[in-house]
């Protein structure tokens, strides 16, 4: 089943590795025994369902979460339950897609016009005549 990305992008949760490991915070005795928190991966240079500019982009995003290799690792361990755990670990995943699926606008260059050109001088020295006639008078 793919989990959908964007119109006409889905995301195959079959390409994310689950690791369980012991969570720090509340818990009682309970968190010294149970491994409730969850570590997915998910190589995203060698994901196959998703588009190349998608992964560069969510490399990107990723920050310090994606290792050199391109592996992004996400650590989830907000809650007591390994279940909800997972689903917070790969609703994270989803988010971060959905970001990186999102193109950025390109800034095109553009230049004032001859007549914002001449606003700006004359307003240039309009203000310059300003302060020339509060300067004191020259003398003869």
């Amino acid at each position: 089943m793919l989990i959908p990305i964007a119109p006409g992008i889905a995301f195959d949760p079959n390409e994310i590795e689950e690791s369980f490991i012991r969570a720090s915070g509340p818990g009682g005795q309970n968190v010294n025994k149970v491994s409730s928190a969850v570590q997915v991966r998910l190589d995203l240079r060698r994901a196959g369902t998703l588009p190349e500019g998608l992964r560069e982009r969510a490399e990107a995003l990723g920050g310090r979460r994606v290792t050199a290799d391109g592996v992004l690792i996400i650590t989830a361990q907000r809650h007591r339950s390994q279940d909800r755990n997972r689903q917070d670990a790969l609703d994270r995943i989803v988010a971060l897609l959905q970001e990186a699926a999102i193109r950025p606008v390109l800034r095109r260059d553009t230049k004032p016009t001859k007549a914002a050109r001449r606003r700006r001088t004359d307003a240039k020295v309009l203000r310059g005549e300003v302060k020339r006639l509060r300067s004191t008078p020259v003398r003869d």
